[in-house]
């Protein structure tokens, strides 16, 4: 009965957190309720949580409260989620700097970070984990390597990180490498490398989530045409809204709907709202010395140099989309590609600015009461949340079980 237990803790201790006071702009209480009631019953999965970093740099306790930042486990209590996907980034500027090592030091504060609290949060491996930890009460711990750097040009790296536990790899980050063209730079191989698509194909025999964002628009439309099981993108958002290349357009967003994959929606002002972004990258191109100064200070830590990058603009007013935003883009993925193929990728950690009325993990339930003032039944919210993800999971360990195991390796 200790799995009862703790269910009823946390059931009870988020339904107190979320249901003292009604959040700013909610003006339906019947409706809020209802709310709280779908998100409690849903399992709540973020496929991009950048916490990482902080733990292993910083020494940073994820069972205690803080002030700062958008992560830690008594804020993901309230906020009702049951699962997510601790990043293990390495930027490309690591490349020549053994980013094998950094990932697995990485994956290491992970598991150092979720055995501290076994009676809260469990590591997780398949979509059955996830729904076992879910039903004693606790939050699933996966993980997601983003840039595929590295594997450092080795199949055998690949499936050695499948062993340890991450469950999906972004192939690229802000730069090409080895494997693919980033959104976000010049492309190197017009697409996917030769060496990519051998990654893609290999990913799909392990059962490994391929993540397509991050990547250029011909690199994700290689993907699409190589792999055989559903794909993610597992922190992006439209393009048709706000008009970044980290977005989706509509063509992908297709794409990924006829793959059967999802698209995780990023919860990054500057990918929700044009007029957020503008004014940002106006700041950042007066902020480039000091940027340049930044990266050259702390150029063995990525850790602090995001920091000191983000505090360089605090002095700037920049307009930030409501909560609703985030809505706005769910909204649209369905209407492009359906109801199966959108869920929450939050970037928690990760940005520099989030939208009015969410500021961290405990404010997630807001999402679910704009479902909901938007018309989405029960069963959709649940697959927004974390359904969607669940059944591409599925899919991918079906295809795992059929080709891998019958392989004998």
């Amino acid at each position: 009965m200790k799995w009862f237990s703790i269910l009823l803790f946390m059931v009870v201790g988020f339904s107190l957190a979320v249901a003292q006071h009604l959040p700013e702009g909610i003006d339906d209480p019947q409706l809020w309720k209802k709310a709280l009631q779908i998100h409690r019953s849903a399992i709540v999965l973020d496929t991009h949580v950048d916490v990482t970093m902080r733990i292993f740099h910083e020494g940073f306790d994820i069972g205690q409260r803080h002030a700062d930042g958008h992560f830690d486990l008594p804020r993901a209590r309230e906020g009702g989620l049951d699962g997510l996907f601790f990043s293990i980034f390495v930027p490309n500027r690591m490349d020549s700097l053994h980013p094998a090592k950094y990932a697995l030091e990485l994956i290491d504060a992970v598991y150092s970070a979720v055995e501290k609290y076994p009676d809260q949060i469990e590591m997780a491996y398949t979509s059955a984990d996830i729904r076992r930890i879910h039903k004693e009460g606790k939050i699933a711990a996966l993980m997601g390597m983003e840039n595929g750097s590295p594997i450092e040009h080795s199949l055998g790296l690949l499936r050695d990180f499948y062993r340890l536990g991450v469950r999906y790899i972004t192939l690229t980050h802000s730069k090409p490498n080895d494997i693919s063209d980033s959104a976000t730079d010049t492309a190197l191989w017009g697409g996917l490398s030769e060496f990519g698509k051998q990654v893609v194909q290999e990913m799909n025999r392990l059962g490994m989530l391929i993540d397509v964002s991050h990547l250029s628009d011909e690199a994700i439309r290689d993907v699409l045409s190589i792999s055989q099981t559903p794909v993610i993108a597992s922190h992006s958002s439209v393009r048709a809204l706000a008009h970044h290349p980290r977005n989706l357009p509509d063509e992908l967003l297709k794409g990924i709907a006829r793959n059967g994959g999802v698209v995780q929606i990023n919860f990054y002002s500057g990918y929700l709202s044009d007029a957020y972004n503008s004014a940002y990258q106006k700041a950042k191109k007066e902020l480039a010395p000091q940027i340049a100064a930044l990266k050259e200070k702390f150029a063995d830590d990525e850790n602090a140099y995001w920091r000191a990058y983000i505090k360089l603009f605090d002095a700037y007013q920049i307009p930030v989309p409501d909560v609703t935003a985030i809505v706005d883009h769910i909204d649209y993925v369905v209407k492009v590609a359906g109801i199966d193929h959108v869920g929450l990728g939050s970037d928690f950690d990760g940005v520099s600015s989030l939208p009015e009325r969410l500021p961290d993990v405990s404010a997630l339930p807001i999402i679910t009461y704009y479902l909901l003032k938007r018309g989405y039944t029960e069963e959709q919210i649940q697959k927004i949340l974390g359904g969607n993800l669940l059944r591409v999971m599925e899919a991918n360990e079906k295809f795992r079980a059929e080709h891998y195991a019958a392989e004998g390796k």
